[in-house]
C-alpha cells in the first residue's frame, strides 16, 4: 500500500520549529486545496501544539517524502526546518503511526486524550474537502476502533498528568459534589486557565478569575462564562469560595497565614481547599496546620502526576498489543482487496478458456454427451483452480502486507496473462 507519511513532533523538532510549523483549520484546508489531485489523490493532515502530520496516496509513485516535506515547508516559509526534523513512514508503519498517536502513546503526555478528537477533526476536514477516500475513510474507521479500544480496555488515560489536572482531581476528592461548590482561580497564565478549564469541564458550581491585568482575566472569563474579580482587592471576596487556586507568576507569597486564618474565620470554619500551583509557591505552607484547610503545593501535586505517568507507562504494553490487532485486521482487509480480484479474474479466464473449446467441439459429441462434457469441463477447471484459489486466501487472510504476498499476486496474473490479452488470444 503506497501510503507516504512524514511527521514532526516533540520527539524530531524544539518547540519554536513545532510552532512554525503549526496548521490552523484555514492554513490545513489551503493545504489540502493546494495538494488534492497535485500531489495526493486523497490524505489527511493532522497539526496540534506538538506535532504536524501529512499522510496520503500520491498520485503518481515518482513522489516521494522530500516532495511532502518540502510542500509543507514552503507554505510555512520556515528555512530553519531541514528533513531531519521529519519522521517518515511508508505503507503499514504509516497506519501504525497514526494508531499510536490517536491512543496518546506517541504523546508528550503519554496517554494525552486530547489527540483522540484531534485527530478526528482533521479527518472531517478531509471528508468536508472530499479529500477523505475510500482507503482513507478505512484508515480512519481502523484508526478510531484502535482509540476507542485503547480507552475502554486500558488505563493509558487514566490519572492527571498535569499539575493542573491533578489539583482539580483532588478538589474532586474532597468535595464529591462539585456543582454545589465556587473556585476561585488567581492568574492566567497557561497553568492557571488549565486549572480553569478543568474545572468548568468537571461542572464547577460558580468560577470566577482574577490576574493582575484586568484584559487577561476579561479575556479568559469570557471563554469560560466565567465571573471577575479584581485583583486589587481579591482577598476581600476570598471567603464567598470554597476553592482557591493560585498560579501566579509573583516573586514571593500573595497569600500569608495570617490571610487564611482571617478568611477561615469569615467562613465560619466551613472546609476550604487551597491548590498553590505556583512556582514559586504563592500561598503561606504553615496553611496546611489550620484546621478545616485542605492545602498542596505543586511538590505534594508533582507526586501524583509521577504516579499517574508511572501507572500510564505500564499500561502502553497492552495498547501496542492493541494497535498489532487493529493492524493486521486491517491489512487482512486490504490484502484481500488485492486477492480478490485475482481470484475473480483468474477464474473468469479459465472460465472463458472452457466455454470457447466447449463452443468450438461440442458437435463432435452427441447431446446427452455434451451436458457430461459441460458438467466434466467444470470439474477440470474447478481442481485445477483449486490450490492457487487456497493459497491466494491464505495470503489475504494473514493480513501481512509484503513484497512476497504483492509479488505472488503479480506472478499468477502475469504467468496467465490474466492483464494482458484474452484468452483466444492464445491460440494467434
Amino acid at each position: 500500500m503506497n501510503l507516504l507519511a512524514v511527521s514532526i513532533n516533540h520527539h524530531t523538532a524544539p518547540i519554536e520549529l513545532r510552532e512554525a510549523l503549526y496548521l490552523g483549520s484555514e492554513d490545513i484546508k489551503n493545504l489540502v486545496d493546494d495538494a488534492k489531485g497535485k500531489l495526493f489523490s486523497e490524505g489527511l493532515v493532522l497539526s496540534t501544539c506538538n506535532r504536524t502530520e501529512f499522510y496520503g496516496i500520491p498520485v503518481n509513485k515518482n513522489i516521494s517524502y522530500f516532495d511532502l516535506q518540502n510542500f509543507i515547508i514552503e507554505r510555512k516559509h520556515s528555512h530553519n526546518i531541514s528533513p531531519e526534523h521529519f519522521q517518515c513512514f511508508l505503507s503499514r508503519e504509516a497506519v501504525k503511526h497514526l494508531f499510536k498517536v490517536i491512543t496518546g502513546i506517541d504523546s508528550l503526555l503519554i496517554g494525552d486524550n486530547q489527540i483522540f478528537k484531534q485527530v478526528k477533526d482533521s479527518f472531517i476536514i478531509s471528508e468536508k474537502m472530499e479529500f477523505a477516500g475510500f482507503l482513507m475513510k478505512r484508515v480512519f474507521d481502523s484508526a478510531t476502533i484502535v482509540g476507542k479500544r485503547s480507552i475502554t480496555e486500558t488505563e493509558i488515560s487514566e490519572g492527571a498528568v498535569t499539575v493542573s489536572y491533578a489539583a482539580v482531581q483532588l478538589i474532586e476528592k474532597i468535595f464529591s459534589a462539585l456543582h454545589k461548590k465556587s473556585a476561585l482561580v488567581i492568574g492566567t497564565g497557561e497553568t492557571g486557565e488549565i486549572a480553569a478549564k478543568h474545572l468548568k469541564d468537571r461542572g464547577i458550581g460558580t468560577l470566577a478569575i482574577t490576574n493582575r491585568t484586568i484584559e487577561k482575566a476579561e479575556a479568559l472569563a469570557k471563554t469560560l462564562n466565567s465571573k471577575i474579580v479584581p485583583f486589587a482587592n481579591f482577598k476581600k471576596h476570598l471567603h464567598e469560595y470554597d476553592i482557591v487556586i493560585s498560579a501566579t507568576s509573583a516573586p514571593g507569597l500573595i497569600l500569608t497565614k495570617e490571610d487564611i486564618e482571617v478568611l477561615i474565620k469569615k467562613r465560619n470554619y466551613e472546609s476550604l481547599v487551597l491548590m498553590d500551583i505556583a512556582l514559586p509557591r504563592d500561598i503561606d505552607p504553615e496553611s496546611k496546620n489550620i484546621e478545616y484547610v485542605f492545602y498542596h503545593d505543586i511538590d505534594s501535586l508533582n507526586i501524583i502526576v509521577e504516579q499517574n505517568l508511572s501507572k500510564r507507562k505500564a499500561e502502553i504494553p497492552k495498547v501496542q498489543k492493541i494497535i498489532e490487532e487493529e493492524l493486521d485486521n486491517f491489512f487482512h482487509w486490504y490484502n484481500s482487496l488485492q486477492a480478490a480480484p485475482t481470484i475473480k479474474n483468474l477464474r473468469d479466464y479459465f472460465e472463458a478458456i472452457r466455454t470457447e473449446e466447449i463452443e468450438k467441439n461440442k458437435n463432435k459429441f452427441s447431446k446427452e454427451d455434451q451436458e457430461k462434457l459441460e458438467i466434466v469441463s467444470k470439474r477440470i477447471i474447478n481442481k485445477i483452480l483449486h490450490h492457487p484459489t487456497i493459497e491466494l486466501r491464505k495470503s489475504a487472510e494473514s493480513g501481512e502486507s509484503t513484497p512476497e504476498s504483492a509479488t505472488r499476486l503479480g506472478i499468477l496474473r502475469e504467468l496467465f496473462g490474466i492483464d494482458n490479452h484474452k484468452p483466444d488470444e492464445e491460440k494467434k
